[in-house]
């Protein structure tokens, strides 16, 4: 194993505990590593590594796939959150971390989707999510409009709307209402937020669409633009918000063989 950077989270790890075991097995195994909380220092860190481990949520793995889209590093997720569909092992398997590092894991490659802001013709800020765009506002009732390859799928008066990748299906796209889509899949999933219309429902549409989102109908109410849960861009009325799949892709790693849909079943409580 070459170098593997360790994306320490002192939020959900006050005393890097957790972070500290796996450093300890990594310098037992005689694999060099690097350590960083700030999240800009990680594709420099990155260069030339063979693994990046997170440890929280899933939150801490997007952050992590966003700053490495542009790398080939696959990233080991260990849940210290409370879903973690994402994240493969949870700390009581922290132990199963030694085979990933001795190279006996496989990697598994999530789609990402690439997003552009449009105001007047103009592109404000290109951006790309491993989850999804959300389109809304807060409490309001907003006009939505939403094509794919420029012909209308539906248009309803809301609070938002999710365009999501497969893996983002289990996150924001699932409590709103959207399908459950296997993460490996390629496909962008339309889910209205509240829509004011019975009509209004999810759709999955085939990877090579260009979903587009126009703001039909503001009525002087705010409406923002938000990438993987990250900062809140402020809209205006006649933006339009383009979602496409992505060049670049997330690499996660597996070593414990959970499938997919044992996931679900743990995560979202189903019972035996």
């Amino acid at each position: 194993m070459d170098k593997v950077i360790l994306f320490a989270n002192p939020r959900r790890d006050p005393e890097l505990r957790y972070c500290r075991e796996v450093r300890e097995m990594l310098e037992g195994l005689c694999i060099p590593y690097g350590v960083c909380t700030e999240l800009s220092d990680l594709p420099e860190l990155a260069r030339g590594a063979g693994m990046a481990v997170t440890f929280g949520g899933d939150g801490a793995i997007l952050r992590a796939a966003r700053a490495l889209a542009q790398t080939e590093v696959p990233i080991l997720g260990i849940n210290l959150g409370h879903k973690g569909f994402m994240a493969e092992l949870e700390v009581r398997e922290l132990e199963l971390a030694r085979e990933a590092f001795q190279d006996r894991f496989t990697v598994e490659e999530r789609m990402m989707a690439d997003v552009t802001l449009f105001r007047e013709g103009t592109a404000l800020l290109h951006d790309f999510a491993l989850n999804e765009a959300v389109v809304g506002s807060v409490a309001r009732v907003i006009g939505i409009s939403v094509y794919g390859d420029g012909r209308r799928i539906t248009g309803f008066d809301g609070d938002g709307v999710i365009v999501s990748t497969p893996t983002g299906s289990t996150a924001y796209s699932l409590s709103a209402g959207g399908p459950i889509v296997e993460p490996t899949a390629k496909s962008l999933i339309v889910t209205p937020v509240c829509p004011h219309v019975l009509s209004a429902r999810s759709y999955v549409l085939a990877p090579d669409r260009t979903v587009t989102v126009e703001l039909s109908e503001l009525r002087g109410r705010g409406a923002y633009l938000s990438v993987d849960g990250g900062e809140e861009l402020e809209l205006c009325e006649r933006d339009r918000i383009e979602v496409r799949r992505s060049t670049l892709a997330t690499k996660l790693v597996r070593v414990t063989g959970r499938s997919f849909y044992e996931k679900v079943s743990e995560k979202l409580g189903e019972r035996a």
